[in-house]
């Protein structure tokens, strides 16, 4: 047998969670006919499977992203389900259902949102039939063989037992059983000292137990490299301190303190104010006194905050952010790439602004150009998105998006001011992340992962959800954050940190993937309300708190 060869439909009938990742262009074309030939009012969610020997005939059928009906199921009435739910082999569901999100019924389970009436005046089978519903929680899994009757609740995170028949309400975390099911324990109940460390804690741990192997590969016995073999680099000097700063609260063991000061200090180009790559020459100036490009843009963040972390300062104002007028300002800011590079544009507005906060703790910035940054950003902004730049065919959203994190976080984060339509940027920033182009299966990279969990995370506290689940989107913001928490953790290599992923600098871990992913799990943690079970926090160019305040718009 070729075990090379192809899965069949009938495989991802029974093995639908296999489909998104496995399936051929052909299969992909045809589970699309086989959605839009679906009966009734049908509104299929992105990534989801419904098996072709399953029998859904709905009156109503709306399906969450990331969920599938497996072989044989048998579907009719009207069924609505969160994201990642699955209806496994044989299973049956009619009359009314709601489920929750994370939804798991196991095969062969009857879920029957109906009923007959049996009076004595008239057969059964002329009986009416009456419908109270079945309401499922978040966070359920429903045994194989169980059987669920009209008119039941079941509360979020419950575990029913298999063979169960569920007559009456059960409430949250009930792990219940039995015929009739009866609750046994709460899911909460396991002692302390018996209850398993989270998957986070225990990559914390991994992760700062091996922090000072990871540092120690990327130093060549002068100088950091984002990896044994690589060229030395100033990021990657950068990017060893943020490191040992969030993972072991101190400074990279290869140097003393002072030492990584005065070398980090020394690489700032006392007239310029700027930092070159390491054996390069400074890019030149344009007409208004600042660059448009290169690494000397980036080292304003990682070279700014590697020494802020290390309780120093650049020692030199950036010339060009100082001397820049308001007017200079503004015309740089219209001649941007918008149309066909806003990853581009958000970056160079990530530096300006970067070096406008350095050069107020000199005291040498107006704060007039700062004013009208913010000033001209806020008139621009789309009000369908809240974001800048325009999308194109090729990348979609991709340099909106990346522009859209890039740009916020040197200016309205790190000033501590309030992005305009947080709402709107929400419903566009959800809407990538379903791009398979940049989300498919092993296609996502650290910039992609953080420019959508920033974003969320900045537009999340502004509208003040945190991580309950009544504000804007916070459902599919929680299971996108879910499912890639679930993906980022596995990708850590035992003594040398994460890759950046399949793109940039590539899938070899190093310095600069460890330092973004380190950030990105924190932010995806923090957005399901769990980011205290890490133990630490981004200080550096990442940190989620602003680094200044003051401006009054």
């Amino acid at each position: 047998m070729d075990h090379q060869q192809e899965p069949s439909v009938r495989h991802f009938d029974h093995c639908p969670w296999l489909f998104a990742e496995k399936a051929t262009e052909e299969q992909l074309r045809g589970q699309r006919k086989r959605q839009q030939a679906l009966g009734g009012d049908s509104d299929i969610g992105e990534r989801c499977y419904v098996a072709e020997s399953a029998a859904v005939f709905p009156d109503l059928l709306r399906l969450g992203d990331d969920s599938y009906i497996a072989a044989q199921a048998y579907v009719t009435g009207e069924l609505t389900t969160g994201t990642d739910c699955t209806l496994n082999p044989f299973t049956t569901v009619r009359g009314t259902v709601v489920l929750g999100d994370g939804v798991r019924i196991g095969a062969h389970t009857s879920l029957l949102g109906f009923n007959h009436s049996f009076d004595a005046d008239r057969p059964v089978f002329r009986q009416p039939l009456t419908s109270k519903g079945i309401r499922v929680g978040d966070d359920v899994w429903i045994g194989s063989h169980v059987i669920v009757v009209d008119g039941v609740t079941i509360g979020d995170h419950c575990v029913i037992g298999a063979g169960a028949v569920v007559t009456r309400d059960l409430p949250a975390w009930t792990v219940a059983a039995g015929n009739p099911a009866r609750p046994l324990r709460d899911r909460r109940d396991a002692p302390a000292a018996a209850a398993p460390r989270s998957a986070l804690a225990r990559f914390a741990t991994t992760a700062r137990a091996q922090a000072g192997d990871l540092l120690a590969r990327c130093w060549d016995g002068e100088r950091y490299a984002d990896r044994p073999g690589a060229a030395p680099t100033v990021r990657a000097h950068c990017d060893a301190v943020e490191i040992a700063d969030l993972l072991l609260g101190s400074v990279p063991g290869q140097l003393a303190a002072d030492e990584h000061v005065r070398r980090l200090a020394a690489l700032q180009d006392p007239d310029t104010g700027l930092v070159p790559e390491a054996g390069e020459s400074l890019p030149s100036a344009d007409g208004d006194g600042f660059i448009d490009e290169g690494a000397a843009l980036y080292h304003i963040l990682s070279v700014g905050y590697a020494l802020d972390l290390l309780g120093a300062s650049l020692p030199h104002p950036v010339c060009g952010a100082r001397e820049m007028t308001a007017r200079q300002l503004v015309a740089r800011l219209a001649g941007l790439p918008w149309r066909d590079g806003a990853w581009e544009a958000g970056a160079w507005i990530d530096a300006w602004a970067t070096a406008a906060h350095w050069n107020l703790r000199h005291g040498g910035q107006d704060s007039g150009t700062a004013e009208a940054l913010f000033g001209w950003l806020l008139s621009r902004a789309d009000p369908w998105t809240g974001m800048w730049g325009d999308p194109s065919p090729q990348e979609g959203r991709l340099q909106v998006v990346n522009g859209y994190y890039r740009l916020t976080r040197g200016s309205f984060a790190q000033f501590g001011l309030p992005v305009p339509h947080p709402e709107r940027v929400v419903d566009a920033v959800l809407d990538h992340a379903r791009d398979p182009r940049h989300f498919g299966a092993g296609r996502e990279n650290a910039c992609n992962v953080l420019d959508v969990a920033h974003p969320l995370w900045l537009c999340t506290r502004q509208l003040g959800n945190g991580s309950g689940r009544d504000g804007h989107r916070t459902a599919d913001i929680r299971a996108w954050a879910e499912r890639q928490l679930a993906a980022a953790l596995p990708r850590w290599q035992d003594g040398k940190g994460f890759g950046f992923g399949p793109t940039g600098p590539g899938p070899q871990p190093g310095l600069q993937g460890t330092e973004m992913w380190l950030a990105i799990i924190w932010y995806l943690a923090d957005l399901l309300g769990r980011s205290d079970e890490l133990g630490y926090r981004p200080r550096g160019v990442h940190r989620p708190e602003p680094a200044r305040g003051g401006l009054r718009l």
